[in-house]
């Protein structure tokens, strides 16, 4: 009867104190996310599609390509770094949600105790000594911290939130990965299709000596014009080793994002290339929705705010109930009689009064940090707004420049072949064509870098709208594994 009052009276002030704990936490709200003005309105269309919505393996067409993103994937060192901090993150939720049980414990002990003749034999006045005791106990303990103020929940909370932010990180670090490899290959591609072009310029230019030296014994130049070809040549042929040099380490830089030993990339040709073929960026809510840096942020919000909860439950009383029973008794045989059986039951609580001012300086370091995680969500908000209007401003103009390019390109070429004609028949000198020839090779390398940065736009419009990750990727995925 007695045990059962005990337990009321303890049941009652646990439900009692739980109804109260919202004293100490705060219930939370997501933190408002402004979507007005993300999108320069006019550069997009406002449609609710999105190139992010679209698997990676049908936005870039090259087969070269995808392998090698694949390749990253499963090899690449930042990602697989990624993974293992998620790993880290479900081992301290794990440990969180362990918390919130009580612990359970077995022990066994033996002791023998013998006291000395001094201790027992007072001044020797013929008290007997006492003989030597015996005690044998097993027994099992059990120790349980109610969570009446929301401690350990907010703890819990805070680290399940660690943990989808691990996630979204290794999202976000997976749709880097993809756009880094993408953008590294084309700009490869960029140099080999520059190597190709320089090569055939000094074979033109090889020509064009020949060209003026028989002009020169046919007295239509001079000897200027001749060492002018030669050392216009020889100024196109210059290029040619730091251009490999160029392509060497951008193989490597590549093999690095590949997660494998420096060496060749087997690849295709940038004429092969064609830019992202849809522009769709969808609206700013989908950017929060798409973009894993952003959920990855919020997610941190969420953690420092559940955090900041702990810490001012830290300044209510602790609740803790222990209980150990078992058998004990002086001798082998007796042990595990009824006889033998003990137990006992302790209720305690504990109210921090002073404790050197840390409560304080903890709660007061976490609120700091919660509004620091709601800047850094609002600058990564921003900052994913920037990237999508700098990727169609980029794409926008190297298509412009391309268009201007190829007239340029036109004119010049025509310009070559006029002034190598008049240079025919001495009504033109050799510094119309040198001028002609650099002019043009000038508009080539141009035209190159301007469909590099057009190709490289549109991966970066991409990743920019958190394209890489989403589900239809995933399921493709396991489906190709099993």
């Amino acid at each position: 009867m007695f045990h059962n009052h005990y337990l009321k009276i303890i049941a009652t002030l646990v439900i009692g104190v739980s109804l109260s704990s919202c004293i100490a936490t705060k219930s939370y709200d997501q933190p408002d996310m402004q979507t007005d003005d993300l999108y320069p309105f006019e550069q997009v269309e406002m449609d609710s599609t999105t190139l992010a919505d679209m698997p990676w393996q049908e936005v870039f067409k090259d087969p070269q390509l995808r392998d090698l993103i694949d390749e990253a994937l499963e090899n690449n060192l930042q990602l697989r770094n990624a993974i293992e901090q998620i790993r880290v993150a479900e081992a301290d939720f794990y440990q969180g949600r362990m918390s919130m049980l009580p612990t359970l414990s077995l022990g066994a002990n033996a002791s023998y105790n013998e006291q000395s003749d001094n201790s027992t034999n007072f001044g020797g006045a013929g008290i007997g000594s006492i003989p030597a005791s015996e005690r044998y106990a097993v027994s099992m303990s059990s120790s349980w911290e109610l969570d009446v103020w929301g401690k350990l929940t907010s703890a819990k909370q805070a680290s399940f939130a660690a943990l989808l932010q691990a996630e979204a990180t290794r999202r976000a670090v997976q749709t880097r990965l993809i756009a880094q490899v993408a953008n590294s290959y084309y700009r490869l591609l960029a140099l080999d299709k520059q190597l190709e072009i320089t090569k055939e310029t000094v074979q033109n230019r090889r020509e064009d000596v020949e060209t003026i030296r028989s002009l020169k014994e046919s007295g239509l130049v001079t000897g200027v014009s001749l060492q002018q070809s030669i050392a216009n040549r020889y100024a196109a042929e210059v290029t040619i080793p730091e251009l490999r040099q160029q392509i060497t380490e951008q193989e490597h830089a590549l093999s690095v994002l590949l997660g494998r030993a420096p060496g060749g990339i087997d690849r295709n040709s940038l004429e092969e290339q064609s830019p992202i073929d849809s522009l769709a960026t969808g609206v700013p809510a989908q950017l929060l929705r798409n973009r894993p840096d952003i959920i990855a942020a919020e997610h941190s919000f969420r953690s420092a705010f559940e955090l900041t909860n702990s810490a001012r439950a830290q300044f209510y009383p602790s609740f803790r109930l222990t209980a150990e029973g078992g058998y004990q008794s002086l001798q082998t045989d007796d042990l595990f009689q009824p006889g033998s059986v003990f137990y006992n039951l302790i209720a305690g609580i504990t109210q921090p009064i002073f404790n050197r001012g840390q409560n304080k300086a903890q709660l007061k370091r976490s609120k700091a940090q919660q509004e620091q995680a709601k800047l850094a969500l609002r600058s990564t908000i921003i900052n994913a707004s920037s990237e999508v209007s700098n990727a169609l401003s980029s794409f926008n103009n190297a298509e412009e420049k391309r268009d201007l390019t190829r007239k340029q390109l036109e004119a010049l070429q025509n310009a070559i072949e006029y002034s190598r004609e008049l240079l025919q028949y001495g009504e033109a000198n050799y510094t119309e064509v040198l001028t002609a020839q650099q002019n043009y090779l000038s508009a080539q390398l141009s035209d190159i870098n301007n469909k590099l940065q057009q190709l490289t736009a549109g991966v970066d419009l991409y990743r920019a709208l958190g394209g890489g990750w989403n589900k239809s990727t995933i399921q493709r995925q396991q489906s190709e594994e099993n």
